[in-house]
This record gives C-alpha cells, sequence and structure tokens, in this order.
C-alpha cells in the first residue's frame, strides 16, 4: 500500500476549473475535505514486466494475448524492448466517500471527486518512482501511456486487468461498459529501452477526450 500525505490541492482546483478563483471558504472546504479523505483512501498498486514485439497487428505483451494496437502506441513505444504494465486505484473507501457526500453535499461531493483525481495521479507517480528505482538504473523510460490516448482503444482493459490478476492483488475490476471499480483507478504502461528516448509531448491529440475536453473550451490543459 501506498501512503500519501497531502493532496495535491492545487490540481483539484484545477480539474474544477477553479484555480484562478478560488475564493478563501472554497480553499478551506477543499482542504478539509482533503484531510478527510487522506484517513481513508487505501492507495495500493501493481505492476508487471513483459518483453515486448512488434508486428503488424501492434505491440504484442509477450506470454499474453495483450496486443497494443494503433499508431500512437506504436510511434509511443518505438525503439523499447519491453514494457511495465501497472494498474493503480485508491481503494473503493474513495468511491463510498464521494457517493455519500453526493447525498447531501454535491459541492462536497465534486470537491472530492476532484480531490481524488489529482490523488489517484500522485499515486502513479509514486508508483512508478518505486518500481523504477527496483531496475537496472541504466534504463530509460517513456512516460506513461493509457488505454484511450490517441487510438489505443479503452475496450483492452479488461485483459490489461486479467494479465496483470489485478482482481486478486489490489481488488479493481472492471464492468460492461469498461469502466474501473473502484472508478478512481488507472492503468497504464511505461516503456523500457536501453538507450535514450525521444521525449514526446503529451499533446491533447493523443486524448481521447480532447474534442469535449472543459480544459480546452478554455483554452488551457489538464
Amino acid at each position: 500500500m501506498i501512503k500519501i500525505d497531502k493532496i495535491n490541492t492545487a490540481e483539484a482546483l484545477r480539474y474544477m476549473c477553479a484555480a484562478d478563483a478560488a475564493d478563501p471558504i472554497l480553499i478551506q472546504k477543499v482542504e478539509a475535505t482533503a484531510a478527510e479523505l487522506l484517513k481513508i483512501i487505501k492507495p495500493v498498486y501493481t505492476y508487471k514486466i513483459f518483453p515486448i514485439e512488434f508486428s503488424e497487428s501492434g505491440i504484442l505483451l509477450s506470454g499474453t494475448s495483450l496486443v497494443l494496437t494503433g499508431k500512437s502506441a506504436r510511434e509511443h513505444f518505438s525503439g523499447c524492448h519491453s514494457v511495465i504494465a501497472m494498474a493503480a486505484t485508491l481503494s473503493g473507501f474513495a468511491d463510498r466517500f464521494i457517493q455519500t457526500a453526493e447525498i447531501s453535499d454535491m459541492a462536497k461531493a465534486l470537491i472530492a471527486d476532484s480531490l481524488c483525481t489529482a490523488a489517484i495521479e500522485q499515486v502513479c507517480d509514486i508508483a512508478e518512482s518505486e518500481i523504477m528505482s527496483a531496475l537496472p538504473k541504466e534504463n530509460y523510460y517513456t512516460w506513461r501511456f493509457s488505454a484511450g490516448y490517441g487510438d489505443l482503444p479503452l475496450d483492452i482493459q479488461p485483459l490489461i486487468l486479467r494479465v496483470l490478476n489485478a482482481e486478486k492483488v489490489i481488488g479493481l475490476t472492471i464492468n460492461d461498459s469498461l469502466i474501473m471499480l473502484p472508478r478512481k483507478s488507472v492503468t497504464a504502461f511505461i516503456g523500457i529501452s536501453d538507450r535514450p528516448i525521444e521525449k514526446k509531448r503529451k499533446g491533447c491529440a493523443l486524448c481521447s477526450m480532447c474534442k469535449s475536453c472543459q480544459y480546452r473550451q478554455k483554452g488551457t490543459h489538464c
């Protein structure tokens, strides 16, 4: 289990589109809600490392039936010999906190949802750092790449969880609508290379939400 001592409230306010207009009362409520969440969330993650093979159909994770299809993944993992497949979750306690708040205080529910989104990214950052610290120092890595980025389809999510045995290891499942449960969860791939990797831009064009993104509508980005 990962321990985080503080949730990035500034990032949560940005998710709420309130970073530039947050009043003291809102900031106080965000800080108070963050303190509540830190007492109950139980962040965990799991990962496996797979050698990869490039083929016409996509990038095959050796020993599995999981193939990363599309141009985006092929470009992102170009030059890599392996990938780290990882999954992380804040646990069902985060979901229940948000659901309880929705009954009586929708503003608090929105704050909690944004805080949990910020928190799961922090968990992924910590997990990534821990994973890399256990691997050879001469490795080079890509940034995290998830299903839904570019043309890598979301419908591979069930197979990702299956190859990671995520339900048994961290209690992470997925429903028929491809929604992960607990909801505040992330899966991602990190490429491993034995030579420097060109750092590809995390552009909005890679995101499956780029056409409906609230940040882009406001002239900014996530």
